[in-house]
């Protein structure tokens, strides 16, 4: 199954089990690049949240306008921060920021209970790295890349190129299927292999 893609000038289709990593600026706007990703051709989301609350994720995508009704969020930080959490059927915790176990189970678990063209985002691998490591961050990528296979959906992972060094950036790019690299300016490029 394919899916389109369209953020900066890229206008094309990228096939399921597709792992894109987003590289960007600490300070960069990711949002619109995300939200661009999960609202079109596509009949389910996972946020997977490890920056922001499921509250401010809400607000994300009521604010660019993102079909929320298709959405499932998994907040990893609202325990670390002391915030009440309340499950629902499209609202999931894990037990603490560094649980990356219990990410991948969750990711796995959207994937199996949902159909048709499913899309995750990871927002973000700098953030998982902060709680856990380097090591344990790159292997749930490649434990969730591998589920996008399996499930013919496809991902959407944000690193901060600013905070890793390059041969950290390099590790990880060469894991992924292509590249978006958002600069300070705002200016997109996208390298797909």
């Amino acid at each position: 199954m394919d899916y389109r893609l369209a953020t900066g000038d890229t206008d094309t289709t990228i096939p399921g089990g597709t792992g894109l990593l987003l590289l960007h600026p600490s300070i960069g706007e990711t949002d619109r690049i995300d939200t661009d990703f999960l609202k079109i051709d596509t009949d389910r989301f996972l946020v997977v949240s490890t920056r922001t609350t499921a509250r401010e994720v809400e607000q994300k995508l009521e604010h660019y306008d993102v079909d929320e009704s298709r959405a499932d969020i998994l907040d990893t930080i609202s325990v670390e921060r002391g915030y009440s959490r309340r499950s629902s059927d499209h609202l999931h915790y894990v037990s603490s920021p560094d649980d990356l176990d219990g990410v991948v189970m969750q990711v796995e678990s959207f994937l199996a209970d949902t159909a048709g063209k499913r899309r995750v985002s990871v927002d973000s691998l700098t953030e998982m790295a902060y709680y856990a490591d380097v090591d344990e961050t790159y292997e749930a990528s490649a434990a969730i890349l591998d589920l996008l296979v399996e499930h013919d959906a496809v991902g959407l992972f944000h690193l901060s190129k600013e905070v890793h060094d390059q041969g950290t950036l390099d590790r990880f790019r060469n894991l992924f299927d292509g590249v978006i690299d958002l600069t300070g300016d705002g200016d997109v490029s996208v390298e797909l292999r």
